[in-house]
Order: C-alpha cells, then structure tokens, then sequence
C-alpha cells in the first residue's frame, strides 16, 4: 500500500485521496448511526493521514448535523463521556511502539480508519489497548494486519473503500466465494473417471479412519477416481467407500505407489501413516520421484523431519502443517504473522506451504502469497486436516494449480465447517458439507439448490 500510494500521488494529490478517505468515513459512520443530525462524535485523530482521514470526516458530518469533537491522539488516558459513536482515526498501519487508547463508555460504537489503531499493518499483533472496532473503513484493499493475529477481533465488520488508488502488483490476495466458479473447472462433456484421479497413501493396519477421511473428501470435492492405499494393510480392512483399494507392502512401498501414481494427477500422501523410519524412507522416495503434484499431511510431514535443504522433488509439492508441525519442520513456532511463516517455510523448502489456522496462509516460494479466510474454532477438532488434504488433492486434480489450490481448500472447508452443526461438528461430516458449499456454488442464479420441482 505504501507504493500504491507513493505512484499514485504522481497524478493524484494527497489533498484529494484524503478528502476522498474522510468522506468514505463520513458514509460508514451514517450508515452505523442511521444518521448524523443532533449525533454526538468524537475523533480521535494523530497528526498523520489518518488523523487527516479523520478531521475530514468530522468535517463532513458536521455538515449533516452531527455535534463532532476531535480529540488529539496524543492525549493517552483520556476519558471520552458518552456520545453515539467515537471514530478511531489515531494510526495507521505504520504505526510503531504501544497505543494506549482513550476509555470510552461500555457499548459506545467505534469506527475505525483504515486499521484499529495499535494493530501492527502486517502482523496483525496489536500493542498497548487499542479500541475494539464495531466497523473498520480500510482504503483500495484488505492489510494483512485486518486478517491475521489480534487483528480480526479488534476490527469489527470491515468495509473495502475504494478511493480511486489502482491496486496493482499486490503478493497477496484472500480467496472469496466468487473463486470457486473462478478456479474450479467445470467438468466437461468428455470427462471420465481418470481425468481427476487421487492416489491417496495413508493409514496403517488398525489405523484406518485418517485415510477414509482423507479418500471420502477428496471425491466429495469432485475427484473422478480416488485410489487408496494404507501400506500394510490387507484389502479387506479398508475403509467401506467408493475408493479403489491398492495393495501396498508395510515397507519399500513408495515403488509401487508411483506405478499407481502414473495414472494419476495427484498424490495425497500422509494421514495416519506411521512414523517408523522405513515410512520416512518410502516417503521421501515418492515425494523425491512422483511425476505428478504430492500433497504431504499429518505423518508424511513428520517423515520430513527439520528441513535442512528444500525438498527433493520432481513435481510441485504442498506441505500443510498445524502449528506443532511446522515447529518440527522449521525448529521455530510460526508465530502469529502467519504470512511471513507461510513464505518462511515455502521459501525453505521450495515448495507450496499451507500454514493452518483460523487464518490459513498459502504461500509459493517465490513469496506470493492466498489467504483462507473462513476459518472456524469448529474445525479445531481430530481429523479435520485429513479432510482438508483430500480437498486439496481433488482441487489439484480437476487442474487448479497447487498455491490456488491449497488457497482454496482452505476457503471451501472453512464455509463448509460454517454450514455444520454449531457444536459437536465432526471431521465425518465434513465431507458432504464440503460438496454442498461447491455445488452452491455452482447452481446456475435463479435455479433451485435442491431436489426435483413440479
């Protein structure tokens, strides 16, 4: 943002995108208040453009009648009385050291400019005690500070503004429901069974239920053909589903995985697989080897062990850790910037990583960079990564690359979880909650979502 600004006062004057911001604010503060004439308002605004944001928005409202005070942001304690609304216009994302904001009385509605203020632009960590946003205004686009962290409860309902500033070049980007129809392919008059298929390697004798979950979601999601094989394991013990058993040995399974692999788009490799030391070995030889995309979960990453050097790999590989794996993974917690953990361990690895949390971050290599962010604590439950690795595989499958891929996943399963039961959701029911948010997304507009119609 700070570039989009720098090139875009070459032809527009700070003066006019400010005027610009403050009457966006003004807009958002009637709308919170359902009116401005007779409203008691105070601003508190710093000595930056936000602080600018802010006077022109006091101005405006004026204008509509309200009573507005300003409050220099300098004056940390103070005790604001009660009015109707109270805009935070101190910082913006440039913002270092520790905010301590005015007391404001309890229930007493604040709108925030750009970001809260206190709340670091990229991490999201806020410092000091900011306000609680009920709404916050941000410029052109999201901040990374507005999603991740401390972040997403201070800031409220956020709004996007757009104040003429061209977002171009931008390295990160949050998926939303419109990608779906955007990245997904529809399936064509031509297609077959093969055109999609998952080979899924997971589970262990007795140890079946990561590797049903993992095969279940991924033709849930739209694989054509989804071939499971639990090293080890006799046919008969798998799963009851419509995945295609495979025979594969206990150890020095990894060759005939990657003969299966061959008729393939992707591999899903990982959940509930054990982690003796000839899974570890069998498992860098397919990731080493495999002529498609692999999906590493769960155990595969263990396997893994703290990298050292960038995974050895023929095809593009998507590594998706939970905060203890990637600890294992990287010898460091990823902390609550979950960007910059994302690029830290796709950087090092030089593979697609997937940072789980209620903020997933997806990054590439290269540092470019898709946010999931439907996230819910309901999915803080056993097994619900192993339906978001058969997500993953079939997504990759039917031709999404594996950074929108892995990005995407992320969003359907959060709105599936969202969908589900309030309390006591399961990883079993995810699945064909993960079909129901894809097929709603694909009914043409104006045509019923459910059965037959007279």
């Amino acid at each position: 943002m700070q570039a989009i600004d720098a090139r875009a006062q070459a032809s527009v004057s700070l003066e006019v995108l400010v005027e610009r911001a403050g009457t966006a604010v003004a807009i958002a503060a009637l709308d919170l208040l359902g009116g401005a004439y007779g409203r008691r308002i105070v601003v508190v605004a710093g000595k930056g453009n936000n602080g600018a944001d802010g006077r022109v928005a006091a101005s405006r409202l004026r204008d509509r009648g309200a009573r507005v005070g300003v409050l220099d942001a300098s004056e940390a304690g103070t005790e604001i009385g009660p009015v109707d609304l109270v805009i935070d216009a101190a910082y913006g994302t440039g913002f270092r050291g520790e905010y301590r904001a005015p007391t404001v009385p309890p229930g007493t509605p604040v709108l925030a400019v750009d970001i809260p203020s206190g709340i670091g632009g990229d991490s999201g960590v806020a410092s000091g005690s900011p306000l609680a946003a009920t709404r916050t205004v941000t410029f052109a686009a999201l901040k990374p500070g507005l999603v991740q962290a401390d972040g997403p409860g201070l800031s409220g309902v956020i709004t996007v503004a757009d104040i003429g500033l061209p977002v171009e070049g931008a390295r990160v980007h949050a998926m939303a429901d419109g990608d779906i129809g955007g990245l997904l392919p529809a399936r064509k008059r031509e297609d077959h069974k093969w055109t999609s298929a998952v080979l899924v390697v997971a589970g262990s004798p007795g140890m079946t239920g990561a590797a049903g979950l993992c095969a279940m979601a991924a033709y849930r999601a739209g694989a054509g053909m989804v071939r499971l094989g639990i090293p080890g394991a006799d046919l008969g013990d798998t799963p009851a589903s419509e995945a295609v058993s495979v025979a594969l040995p206990r150890a020095g399974w990894a060759d005939e995985a990657l003969t299966q692999a061959e008729r393939c788009q992707v591999v899903v490799v990982g959940p509930g697989i054990g982690r003796d030391d000839s899974t570890a070995t069998d498992l860098r030889r397919l990731v080493d080897r495999c002529p498609v995309p692999v999906v590493v979960d769960a155990d595969g990453l263990y396997a893994l062990g703290q990298l050292d050097t960038i995974v050895s790999s023929t095809s593009a590989v998507v590594l998706t850790p939970h905060d203890g794996e990637y600890r294992r993974l990287m010898g460091q917690p990823p902390g609550p910037d979950r960007i910059a953990a994302a690029r830290r361990l796709a950087e090092k690895a030089g593979a697609v990583a997937l940072v789980k949390g209620t903020t997933t971050a997806v990054s590439e290599a290269d540092g470019r960079v898709v946010l999931g962010l439907a996230g819910t604590p309901a999915l803080a439950t056993a097994g619900t990564g192993d339906v978001l690795s058969g997500v993953i595989g079939a997504f990759v499958a039917r031709g999404v690359a594996p950074l929108e891929a892995a990005g995407l996943a992320a969003h359907v399963h959060g709105r599936a979880a969202a969908d589900g039961a309030t309390e006591g959701l399961v990883a079993g029911d995810l699945p064909e909650l993960v079909s129901d948010a894809l097929s709603r997304a694909r009914a043409p507009r104006g045509r019923p979502t459910g059965g037959p119609h007279g």
